[in-house]
Order: C-alpha cells, then sequence, then structure tokens
C-alpha cells in the first residue's frame, strides 16, 4: 500500500519499537554493541558509524520521502556532499556546478576539492544549453544543481537536465535544500541522487545539524553508504532522533512557510523601498512556469534587492527585529541576512559572487501581519 507524504513522513521507518511498543523512536546513544559470538553481530549492529538504529530510522524515512532506493544520514550537509564527490569521482574529473550555488558548496569545490584535483565549471542552471556546454565529454561525472539556487533562487528544469546529464554518461545530483522533499522530489523527474542539509527544512527547529543523501540507484546507494562508513562523517544517535522529530511536521510547517512567502513577496514587490522580488511564486520570475511544473509550491526563501544599494542592504539586516540576522534558513522562525557579507562571503571575487545589494529571506512560521509590520519599518 502506498502512503501520502505526511503519513510516510510519521511512519517509515518508524514502527514501534519492538520489545516496550514505544511509539517514538528510541536514542541508541551507544558507541558498540554486545555481540552473540565471535563474528556474529546482533542484527548486524556491531560499531555505531557502521550502524546505529536511530540512524536508521532516519535514513529510511529519508528515502521513502524522496522516492529513492537508499537514504544516508552525515554529521553537515557539507559532509553528505564530500563523501558523494569522493564516492563518485577522482583526480582528472570533472562536475558542472551552479553559478549560483551556497557558499560553503562553492568553497568545497574551490578550496578543497580543486587541491585534489577534481575541475569544476559554474553554469547557469535554468540553461540546458548552458549546461550541456559546460560538460566534457568523457570526464564530466556529475551535473550539481541547485533549485532553486541560494541566494538567487534560480529554477532548473529537473526533467531537462537529467536528460543532459544522461547524454553525457554524468549523474545529475539535485541539492533539493530550499524546497524540501515535500514540495519537490527530483529523483521522480530524473535525478540520480538528491543532497540535503537537513538544518533547514527537513529539522526544521534550529537545533540540529545534518545532511542527507538520497541515491535512486540501489547499487550506488550501497557505494555511497561504503564511503560513509569509510569516511565517518555520521550524524549522532541525538542529531538523528532530534531531525526525525522535526520531519513529523514537514508538510504542515511547510505550507505555513509557504503561505507566509507568498503574502510577504507581495508585500515587497510593491514596495518602493525594494528594487527587485526574486521569487519563484511570482508569475514575474523567469523560472515560474518551471517551479510550478515541478513543486507542489515555492518555498519559504525570498531574495530581494535593495532599492538604496549595498548599504541600504545592510541598514535593513541590522534594522529587522522579529527577522533575526542570522547565517541558515528553514527553522520556524524568520531570518535574514546579507548573503555578500555572510553565507556567500567565499564567493567574493569569484563567478560565483552575489550583488552587494542583496538580501535573502527565510520566512517563518510567525504571524504574517508581524512579520510585514517588521519588514516595514527594516525597509525605512
Amino acid at each position: 500500500m502506498s502512503h501520502g507524504f505526511e503519513t510516510l513522513a510519521i511512519h517509515a521507518g518508524q514502527d514501534p519499537e519492538a520489545r516496550t511498543g514505544a511509539v517514538i523512536p528510541p536514542i541508541y546513544q551507544t558507541s558498540t554493541y554486545a555481540q552473540d559470538a565471535v563474528g556474529a553481530p546482533r542484527l548486524g549492529y556491531e560499531y555505531s558509524r557502521s550502524g546505529n538504529p536511530t540512524r536508521d530510522a532516519l535514513q529510511e524515512c529519508l528515502a521513502a520521502l524522496e522516492g529513492g532506493s537508499v537514504g544516508l544520514a552525515f554529521a553537515s550537509g557539507l559532509a553528505a556532499e564530500d563523501t558523494l564527490l569522493r564516492t563518485v569521482c577522482k583526480p582528472g574529473d570533472h562536475v558542472v556546478i551552479p553559478d549560483d550555488a551556497y557558499g560553503g558548496t562553492y568553497r568545497l569545490f574551490a578550496r578543497v576539492a580543486e587541491r585534489w584535483g577534481l575541475d569544476f565549471t559554474p553554469a547557469k542552471v535554468s540553461d540546458p544549453d548552458a549546461i550541456r556546454a559546460a560538460i566534457r565529454p568523457g570526464s564530466t561525472k556529475i551535473v550539481w544543481v541547485e533549485t532553486p539556487t541560494n541566494p538567487l533562487l534560480g529554477i532548473a528544469d529537473i526533467a531537462a537536465l537529467a536528460a543532459v546529464a544522461h547524454d553525457a554518461g554524468a549523474l545529475l545530483v539535485v541539492d533539493n535544500t530550499f524546497a524540501s522533499p515535500y514540495l519537490q522530489q527530483p529523483i521522480a523527474h530524473g535525478a540520480d541522487v538528491v543532497v540535503h542539509s537537513t538544518t533547514k527544512y527537513v529539522g526544521g527547529h534550529s537545533d540540529v545539524v545534518g545532511g542527507a543523501l538520497v541515491a535512486a540507484d540501489a547499487g550506488l546507494g550501497e557505494e555511497l553508504r561504503y564511503h560513509q562508513n569509510a569516511m565517518g562523517a555520521i550524524n549522532g544517535p541525538f542529531d538523528a532522533w532530534l531531525t526525525l522529530r522535526g520531519i513529523k511536521t514537514l508538510g504542515v510547517r511547510m505550507d505555513r512557510h509557504c503561505d507566509n512567502a507568498e503574502r510577504i513577496a507581495a508585500y515587497l514587490d510593491g514596495h518602493a523601498r525594494v528594487g527587485q522580488v526574486i521569487y519563484p511564486g511570482l508569475p514575474s520570475h523567469p523560472g515560474h512556469e518551471v517551479a510550478a511544473k515541478q513543486m507542489r509550491r515555492f518555498g519559504g526563501m525570498i531574495s530581494f534587492r535593495a532599492a538604496g544599494g549595498e548599504e541600504h542592504a545592510v541598514e535593513i539586516c541590522n534594522r529587522a527585529k522579529l527577522f533575526v540576522l542570522a547565517e541558515s534558513l528553514g527553522g520556524v522562525e524568520s531570518l535574514i541576512e546579507h548573503p555578500g557579507r555572510m553565507t556567500h562571503a567565499s564567493a567574493a571575487g569569484s563567478p560565483l559572487e552575489v550583488p552587494g545589494d542583496l538580501v535573502r529571506l527565510s520566512v517563518g512560521i510567525e504571524t504574517v501581519d508581524d512579520l510585514l509590520a517588521d519588514l516595514e519599518q527594516a525597509l525605512g
């Protein structure tokens, strides 16, 4: 029997515990496990880097939500990304990345993976021809996209890019952090691997750091699992438990994030102190039709350009009160930040440098009229 998203979020991998009937998966806060005999670990558990029941519950749930074969949980989103790159690529290989990507992802490629011998080319993910032109036949192993992108909220046509990547013998990897599996399931559109920073919407409460990979193919999933164990960047059982707790309300939270973001985007779109509003839910967004095709709704992230330039953008961030000035996103509380000086400072001077007048909002689930009033005073 197939179940709806909200049912899977509450039940997938989370059957009542067999011994006591506890309806919430226990936190197996242990490093090792007693074995029944030499070479005979009980239920396959021998050491918590290799396997932990709490983490296994989270991994099974993540795979179910994304419609994949294998889900894997990590200590952070970047730990997941690093494990994926070193599983699929070797020195001398090439990856196409977004020309508008999370600053930490760019730093991983430009400051870490490139020194290891992995080359990369930024390209516009909203343009399949640009992605095709950036591919190096024979050496491109991954086409890596975010949709929506961070922080300019570009939209990639996942099905079109899957065809481009597969024609070149490459994998399509989709960072689904901004959308969450509730709003978008890239594997259903042809992606090979989905990446998440579960710190964000999946966890949803700004109280835990984590990352995830979900593989469409079971064979690739097992390769990733081997490297997860060999490289060791797993999340702990309490972190896995917190993330599972957050997942249970993902659907209802995302609907409220979207409700609030739609109101705020419409408000900003008509404001004299705002030069441009970037939100996929606005018909003026160039990716609006593609987003409507592959997303349930348009998300809780909004970027806008301050009409008064960079200093005005900084002033807006500093004046906000309910919108907390902080990095990260996807929690129940609203956040505001200046990407050029905060999350994307590592991209300064690169092809991924973001405009200085850009402000990024992570719209939370507070009373929307209170958020609108805060923005009104912050805009000046």
